[in-house]
């Protein structure tokens, strides 16, 4: 027995050795926190946005989970949580935001909304991190929607002049606002947006039922002061605001939004309000984070001038006990990120612009 297990060890020391020699390092068990899912029921029951929330189909839904610090390191000072609920015509969303002094002053669409304590959502439909919309909404109300053709990292076009037609919003407040004299609990808003404003951002294929989008929930939160019954946004000594809080339904990392493939898991359940669904994440989507975990090297490196090569980045790895192996194509003006997938027919591929697709791997 001690023969044998000698020579276990030997053997592996000496494959070891062999993959370092021949330049090839062993793969590495990946890794990454997992984005949170929810699952949105279909409601045949009429919805009033009027942010009262009375209907029974949104007590029969379960609320999210709250809301964490964008980047994992620090516990949020208020509660956050949402519901979801979809029909043939709209994808409604409503959240309540624990807040002792609701506050707002921006009244004019389409300003900076996140100036103000906010809720913002960000829906990329087909998950290709291109192409996505953002919405954001202040207690008063006002509303901030655009579209973005590309992260930031990617020097989208960010098309503030685009709005949402037909999008229905309401604020009500646990408290009173703009009022400095007592507590208030919170307040609590409903949005319903049509399915026509996706039309212009995916191609969208009949009934959504049984299939997932990726979307990301945040709120912006600020320190503030008081003066002459006012509220404004603190500043510190050095005269500049002190910087915002930024909680959210699935965790960052970074305090950056626009990475969208980070974001959560949204699946549509055909199931009516009450009933039991579930939904897992499938393992073909652990194999992207760790595709754009390496394409997020290989992009900083492309934008500082410097030389791509599969030495600069992990290019195999066990995903869900899957060997998965990269390869990288680097061309005049860029570089594509391709994979094999062990978990479907597909090769998938991100180009330099971090734009994602697959197509069958005997197609390539």
């Amino acid at each position: 027995m001690k023969n044998f297990f000698s020579f276990f060890f030997f053997l592996t020391l000496s494959l070891f050795y062999s993959n370092l020699l021949s330049g090839q390092e062993p793969p590495f068990e990946f890794n990454t926190p997992i984005p949170n899912s929810y699952v949105t029921f279909k409601t045949s029951e009429a919805i009033s946005i009027d942010g009262i929330v009375d209907e029974s189909a949104w007590q029969r839904v379960p609320w999210t989970t709250p809301f964490i610090d964008i980047e994992g390191k620090k516990t949020p000072k208020y509660n956050t949580q949402m519901k979801m609920l979809w029909d043939e015509k709209y994808l409604y969303f409503m959240a309540k935001l624990e807040e002792p002094h609701v506050w707002g002053t921006l009244k004019q669409r389409d300003t900076v909304i996140f100036y103000n304590n906010d809720f913002e959502i960000f829906i990329d439909p087909d998950g290709d991190t291109h192409n996505y919309v953002e919405f954001e909404m202040n207690v008063l109300n006002t509303i901030w929607d655009l579209f973005l053709t590309a992260p930031y990292r990617n020097n989208p076009k960010a098309l503030n002049q685009w709005d949402m037609k037909g999008v229905l919003s309401a604020v009500s407040i646990q408290g009173t606002l703009n009022n400095p004299s007592d507590v208030d609990q919170g307040w609590l808003l409903e949005v319903a947006i049509p399915w026509t404003v996706f039309k212009e951002v995916t191609q969208m294929d009949g009934d959504l039922a049984g299939k997932f989008w990726r979307m990301g929930f945040s709120r912006v939160n600020w320190d503030f002061d008081i003066s002459e019954g006012q509220y404004y946004r603190k500043k510190g000594a050095d005269g500049n605001y002190l910087p915002e809080y930024n909680w959210v339904w699935s965790e960052q990392k970074v305090i950056n939004m626009h990475e969208p493939e980070k974001w959560g898991y949204v699946y549509f359940s055909p199931k009516t309000p009450g009933e039991n669904d579930s939904f897992s994440i499938p393992d073909q989507e652990h194999l992207k984070w760790f595709m754009y975990q390496e394409y997020r090297k290989l992009l900083s490196l492309y934008k500082t001038g410097n030389e791509l090569s599969v030495d600069q980045i992990n290019t195999s790895a066990y995903i869900k006990g899957e060997e998965v192996k990269l390869r990288l194509i680097s061309y005049l003006n860029g570089f594509s990120l391709l994979c094999e997938s062990p978990f479907s027919e597909l090769t998938l591929e991100i180009n330099t612009s971090g734009k994602f697709k697959s197509y069958e791997t005997n197609s390539n």
